[in-house]
């Protein structure tokens, strides 16, 4: 199976190209998905609509291709992604489904940065990233370690830097397409730290070294962000920004609220759904892929 016409790979090749950020939404359920493509369509805009193991798990095959028909049938190029696949009951549910039903993300994180050492993490990932690319799914990994966790994710203590005079050879190593670095970001809430710290030097390094190839740089742990660091993250070589919060809160609050002002179901949901494509609108915006689709 070829990643010639990876969908994920396509869309963040002419990020790269084009000097501009794709928003990599985190959806829960099936509001959120809808949502996230409405956002896409009236901004003309790429997207990556991307799952989390625990959703997956919920829904099984038939919430991923649900998700899928509905990506691949937009009037803009979006692609499906399963965000932080760290345990391999999550791996061979996601690439089981490829091998077996033909249901398949676009690009799946294998996510062995819970291992004590770089040469652990590529050997608990290779095995996984071949199949991957046999099944013709594209693959994220993270060198270094963020600290912190997500819904439904393993909790990391003790942030590990990446260190970009190994990237080059980590990535090869591993076979993969997309690198989450470790630059001072964390998944969670920054205010306990007195706000980001990042170091835009080891991203502006990886940039360089990687500039016009693979792989392709994502951004985790965008909570609370200021404007400014996101155009910053742009110009330091991002392309793949996971975006959860931002959105789903708003989303939660909208429904919650509508529904406790005795508003109809679909009313109340249709109010949420807008709700959150106003932040992707916002984020599409920021990040620059509005109207490159």
């Amino acid at each position: 199976m070829s990643l010639e016409n990876n969908r994920t790979l396509d869309i963040l090749s002419k990020a790269e190209a084009g000097g501009y950020g794709i928003v990599a939404q985190t959806c829960y359920d099936a509001n959120m998905a809808v949502a996230l493509i409405r956002a896409a369509e009236r901004n003309k805009s790429p997207a990556i609509l991307q799952l989390f193991p625990i959703t997956l798990q919920a829904g099984g095959g038939p919430f991923l291709q649900y998700c899928l028909t509905l990506a691949h049938s937009a009037s803009v190029p979006i692609a499906v992604h399963l965000d932080h696949a760290t345990d391999a009951e999550h791996l061979e549910l996601s690439i089981g489904l490829a091998e077996k039903e033909g249901i398949k993300f676009d690009s799946i994180m294998v996510d062995a940065s819970h291992a004590d050492s770089d040469e652990e993490n590529i050997a608990i990932a290779v095995p996984y990233i071949k199949r991957c690319v046999a099944a013709g799914v594209a693959t994220e990994v993270e060198l270094g370690r963020l600290e912190g966790g997500e819904a439904g994710l393993r909790q990391i203590d003790g942030a590990m830097l990446t260190d970009p005079k190994k990237a080059e050879e980590f990535m090869k190593a591993t076979g993969a397409h997309i690198l989450a670095p470790s630059y001072g970001n964390l998944h969670g809430s920054y205010k306990y730290i007195g706000g980001p710290q990042y170091k835009l030097e080891i991203l502006k390094d990886l940039q360089q070294r990687f500039k016009g190839r693979i792989p392709y740089l994502c951004a985790h742990g965008t909570d609370e962000l200021p404007d400014q660091l996101w155009v910053d993250l742009v110009k330091s070589g991002v392309t793949k920004f996971n975006i959860n919060s931002w959105a789903r809160d708003p989303y939660a609050e909208t429904l919650g609220k509508n529904l406790v002002d005795g508003k109809p179901f679909p009313d109340a949901s249709e109010a949420a759904i807008e709700a959150f494509a106003k932040v992707c609108d916002k984020f599409m915006a920021l990040l620059g892929s509005a109207g490159k689709a």
